[in-house]
């Protein structure tokens, strides 16, 4: 068995609960009502997007080391 760590990203949803999105592989996206759940839910996502790259023979992309950091932007009043 082998192992992959990956960086999540999960964000508050406007309707409640949370999305979660992996910046390493493109279009894993998955949700739930609490944090644990959408861990859960972005695993199984992760995990059945490797199953099928595996099973197509594609290479299994690596992390790419995604760093996540809030930025401040400072713009002048509205007129």
């Amino acid at each position: 068995m082998q192992n992959y760590t990956y960086t999540v990203v999960l964000e508050p949803a406007a309707e409640g609960g949370f999305t979660a999105f992996c910046p390493s592989l493109p279009g894993v996206v998955s949700e739930g009502d609490t944090v644990e759940e959408t861990l859960e839910m972005v695993r199984d996502a992760i995990a059945g997007y490797l199953e099928s790259l595996r099973k197509d023979g594609l290479a299994i992309p690596q992390e790419r080391g995604a760093i996540i950091s809030p930025v401040t932007i400072e713009l002048p009043s509205a007129a």
